[in-house]
């Protein structure tokens, strides 16, 4: 019988590979203790090397020409990274639960059994060496067009090696912590000497579940935290968090600024629900408004001080903590994504009050998502100007922009620009 782990890998990597899709949150949510750990470290290296891993098993086929049904190809992939990385698993552990798995008329191929068997029983008696043949394995195999873009996009205007960005991002982040109340800091958490407010793990400290449910905390990315550390002397009346699930930002806002009206806006009923249970958790105070964000914004009202727009994005930028999109990336409508950004970017402006604050920014390093549209909404939008707010390592055009180096940052990819209204 399959292990729940492999299961819950399996039926993700049908959905990332043959649907197409994201990972979903919470895929492993059934699961606890050593099963999700495990399970979250064959999905990450499965995702990370699958087309070396395919590339290793075709010429171990009668026909090396020969396409394979996905489910044997999942299970063959599965084997061999608990074969080749994870030292922790027999053997005959990850062999036998591969032939579990493509036995399985659901997830698998049935008559593949054998097929299976014998490719990772031969693999199993040296897993040195697999490992060793697998890692010798060119790199690229490992990435499509969309990588390809991201990279480019990534290290193009830094002259930076791309080949480099793609080593650093198969390694899985770190996470960054926020801590929301005054009280004792969980075990082996340390301050970020980059990033004021910042909180960093060390190394081999447990990672404190206990603490965040509690609500003594929140996980912020690195980049995230460094956006919102932005400096600005003015004291707002009314906030606006265009599109605010899961409540990250919105958190930030609130405490900054606890005695402005802060209002956040998510179009999902289910995203705004778990942004309501966020801001709660975290004692900060918002009206949350269930709706469509353009046309909410183009209905008029009064308008709003502070305006941050984190917009819907292709998220390229997050492909360390995402190692699905470069097998998905190629589906992303990326050119529906930019007339959203736009329509959101000139309705968001069009309600700033004068003097006020416009951050917008998107986790992608792709231009189009990002820098064009800044030359874009000033010929848009009358009267906008820029303003610095930034400072440190991700500050760049003097401030006006946010833009983390990909290689010398650690943290995702994001883009960022502000403006002031005449």
């Amino acid at each position: 019988m399959l292990t729940p782990s492999r299961r819950a890998v399996a039926t993700t990597l049908i959905r990332v590979l043959g649907e197409g899709k994201r990972v979903p949150d919470g895929w492993d949510r059934k699961l606890s203790g050593a099963d999700a750990g495990l399970a979250q470290a064959m999905l990450g290296l499965v995702l990370r090397r699958w087309g070396r891993l395919r590339a290793w098993s075709r010429p171990h086929l009668a026909d090396p020409s020969r396409d394979l049904p996905l489910g044997t190809d999942i299970a063959l992939a599965l084997g061999l990274v608990q074969l080749a990385w994870l030292d922790g698993v027999a053997p005959h552990a990850a062999v036998h639960e591969s032939v579990n798995l493509v036995a399985d008329p659901e997830l698998g191929f049935p008559p593949h059994r054998g097929l299976v068997n014998a490719i990772l029983r031969k693999a199993s008696k040296d897993r040195a060496v697999l490992r060793a043949d697998l890692e010798a394995l060119p790199a690229a195999l490992d990435r499509g067009p969309f990588a390809e873009k991201l990279l480019a996009a990534a290290t193009g205007p830094v002259e930076a090696d791309p080949e480099a960005l793609w080593a650093r991002l198969q390694v899985p982040p770190k996470p960054a912590f926020v801590p929301l109340r005054e009280e004792p800091l969980p075990e082996g958490m340390e301050a970020d000497p980059e990033v004021p407010g910042a909180y960093r793990l060390q190394e081999g400290a447990p990672f404190p579940l206990a603490w965040l449910q509690f609500g003594a905390g929140m996980v912020q990315d690195r980049s995230s935290q460094a956006l919102m550390a932005f400096k600005w002397d003015k004291e707002p009346q009314r906030i606006l968090d265009v599109c605010a699930a899961p409540g990250g930002k919105a958190t930030v806002l609130g405490r900054r600024w606890p005695a402005a009206k802060l209002m956040a806006l998510e179009q999902q009923a289910a995203r705004a629900e778990r942004l309501k249970e966020n801001l709660a958790a975290r004692r900060v105070e918002a009206e949350v408004q269930v709706t469509e964000a353009t046309a909410w914004l183009a209905g008029g009202g009064r308008p709003f001080d502070l305006i941050l727009l984190d917009a819907p994005c292709s998220g390229s930028g997050t492909l360390q903590k995402h190692p699905e999109l470069p097998w998905i990336g190629d589906g992303i409508d990326l050119r529906g994504l930019v007339l959203r950004q736009r329509q959101l970017l000139e309705a968001a402006a069009l309600r700033l009050a004068p003097g006020g604050l416009l951050i917008y920014a998107v986790c992608s390093w792709l231009p189009e998502e990002g820098e064009a549209h800044r030359v874009w909404i000033q010929a848009r939008v009358p009267g906008l100007k820029p303003i610095p707010v930034w400072e440190g390592p991700c500050a760049a055009e003097g401030g006006i922009a946010f833009r983390p180096h990909p290689l010398t940052w650690q943290g995702e990819g994001f883009q960022g620009f502000s403006f002031t209204r005449e």
